[in-house]
């Protein structure tokens, strides 16, 4: 990898005959990293020529370039000047598999969650303008994100504002329709010709001023509009007051950097539509980009085995299956994330009564809600970290009504190396201030096909949450609060996968000659804290794997991951990190009841 090595840092004196050997060396790297780290790739290998051209005209040091969502930054990161730390990439301690200002000056905002990027680019640009600077401002995002109502709102508003901003839309999916022909190519290059605006500034200073001009001119301007939308993809973006050109070849550096320049020298806002392959260069990954979204460790040369491990997704997804083919009311909703959810089975078996909304978690509610309303019983399926930008509609839509909604909130707790923006340490505190809803917590996949069905049945909205992976030790079904393991000289108080530590660390502490005891809860809302006090003995401990809900409830010590964003790394790294492994929990107890 001589060029790459050469021009890690520098890729701006790439010569460009040697620019199509540059990427290649890139995705070589790329391959060969993230198949020992895991991490995204197939979003990754489709960024390389448009990434190489993004920091050959731009300055990321002090220029703003925003990623959205950041799980395409690798590129980035490389040419930046980390390409050493990938050594301990996604590894705690080690460099984050997204976007963090905190590491590098040239990531330009925290970005972890789609749809953010032309707001957060339209407040830079807006600063840059109130403090008198000047530095270009890019909001880089996927059509993914396009889904999401979040970037239209700020489409909306940069367009209209008339300030200075590029905005990269990558195509991977061909969501948006292709331009017909020649006649699109030639009016983008029409429209990189400075007396293309003045042609316009004139043509409107005498047709205003014409007898009759204004008629005209809405004629005029209604045979345009309906000719340009035939075969321009980006009327709508111009609507909105973008310049729009492309669509451009986004594996084409010299095509995409000329553009770029363009858009930088027009002193507006600005849309350039880049069409891209996810997974470019590693067939396996451009045949099943989606499997190849984010991966684990892997064997290059035999590509990535699809995992067949039961987790708790795959439970629920079984589960709810069964449940709706018995009763025609359920349905499922999701935002962008069926396989992740665990339900692709029942999308095939019942297509008409499954939802997947795309990134747009807060129209997922409100919709379920809809449902609700008219006698269905939705079941809305997001990660834990995704479900908290959907908190008005839970709290509003849902919440005052009283509507039996169900929540499936998967990847509760810790995750691992996806980090802060992934983590599901919030969901605890969000949804237990929802008056009226019951919130379950299953430590075992009977738990969990027992609380869905009794979410189901509650007239009321609902919540069960569950962990990334597989069920462990724990494998009984106790549908209220319970003693599971009895000990007279401390207690833990503990739900959902927590249980399992609490076992470990009882395992632990009898070896120590010191007996625990352990009350597994069965729903964290209500917590009732008159039946849980008699059956705790000796001190208690309230042992969470969130930012903790049970101090308010159950007087004793917590032991939760605190007032804090966890950083990434492997979960066991980080449930050490935050005192709650089984031998941290074991050691606490311990020294407590010598002192």
């Amino acid at each position: 990898m001589g060029l790459l090595k050469t021009y890690e840092n520098r890729p701006k004196d790439v010569p460009k005959r040697l620019i199509p050997a540059y990427c290649e060396e890139i995705r070589r790297f790329l391959l060969d990293n993230i198949s020992l780290s895991g991490g995204h790739l197939a979003s990754n290998l489709g960024v390389v020529e448009l990434t190489v051209a993004l920091q050959r005209v731009f300055d990321t040091a002090s220029d703003r370039v925003i990623f959205d969502v950041g799980h395409q930054s690798y590129v980035h990161k490389l040419l930046t000047g980390r390409g050493e730390q990938f050594k301990s990439f996604r590894a705690f301690g080690g460099m984050a598999g997204f976007t963090k200002p905190q590491e590098s000056v040239h990531d330009a905002f925290i970005s972890g969650h789609a749809s953010t990027s032309v707001s957060a680019a339209r407040g830079m640009a807006r600063a840059r303008t109130l403090r008198g600077e000047d530095y270009r401002v890019a909001a880089v995002l996927g059509d993914g994100a396009l889904t999401g109502g979040l970037s239209y709102e700020g489409l909306s508003d940069a367009g209209q504002s008339g300030e200075r901003l590029v905005v990269v839309l990558n195509d991977n999916e061909m969501s948006i329709t292709r331009s017909v022909g020649a006649l699109a190519s030639q009016l983008t290059r029409l429209r990189l010709k400075p007396r293309y605006f003045k042609a316009k500034r004139i043509y409107h200073g005498i047709i205003d001023k014409a007898p009759g001009g204004k008629r005209v001119d809405s004629v005029l301007t209604a045979l345009k509009d309906m000719l340009h939308g035939a075969v321009v993809p980006g009327s709508f973006f111009e609507q909105l007051g973008f310049v729009y050109l492309g669509p451009a070849d986004g594996h084409d550096v010299g095509q995409i950097e000329f553009l770029l320049r363009q858009a930088v020298a027009m002193r507006r806002p600005v849309l350039l539509h880049v069409t891209t392959v996810k997974g470019k260069g590693y067939s396996p990954a451009e045949r099943s980009p989606s499997a190849y979204h984010g991966v684990g460790s892997f064997d290059v040369s035999k590509g990535c085995a699809k995992s067949k491990a039961v987790t708790f997704s795959r439970v629920f997804g079984a589960a709810l299956t069964d449940i709706a083919a018995k009763d025609r009311r359920v349905c499922a909703i999701t935002a962008a994330m069926t396989e992740g959810t665990g339900l692709t089975s029942f999308s095939r078996r019942f297509p008409n009564r499954f939802f997947d909304v795309g990134i747009a978690e807060g129209h997922a509610v409100t919709m379920a809600a809809g449902m609700a309303m008219q006698g269905m019983r939705p079941v809305v399926a997001v990660y834990s970290s995704f479900l908290q930008r959907s908190f008005d509609q839970i709290l509003h839509d849902v919440g005052i009504l009283g509507l039996n909604v169900v929540f499936a909130v998967d990847r509760a707790g810790l995750v691992g190396e996806d980090g802060e923006t992934h983590h599901g340490l919030f969901d605890t505190r969000y949804l237990s201030c929802v008056p009226g809803l019951r919130f379950w917590a299953p430590a075992s996949f009977a738990e969990l096909r027992a609380y869905l069905r009794a979410a189901l049945e509650y007239e009321g909205p609902a919540a069960i949450r569950y962990p990334r992976g597989a069920e462990n030790i724990y494998r009984a079904c106790n549908m209220s609060d319970a003693c599971i393991y009895a000990g007279g000289d401390a207690t833990v108080v503990t739900y959902g996968s927590m249980v399992n530590t609490a076992l470990l660390a009882a395992r632990r502490l009898k070896a120590l000659g010191i007996s625990l005891n352990i009350v597994k809860l069965a729903e964290i809302k209500p917590i009732d804290a008159g039946k849980i006090a008699p059956l705790c003995v000796g001190p208690v401990y309230l042992l969470e794997d969130n930012m903790g809900i049970l101090p308010a409830a159950i007087h004793g010590t917590a032991l939760n991951t605190g007032d804090r964003y966890v950083p990434h790394g492997k979960r066991s790294d980080l449930m050490k990190f935050c005192g709650l492994d089984a031998e941290s929990v074991a050691a606490r107890i311990a020294n407590d009841l010598k002192a």
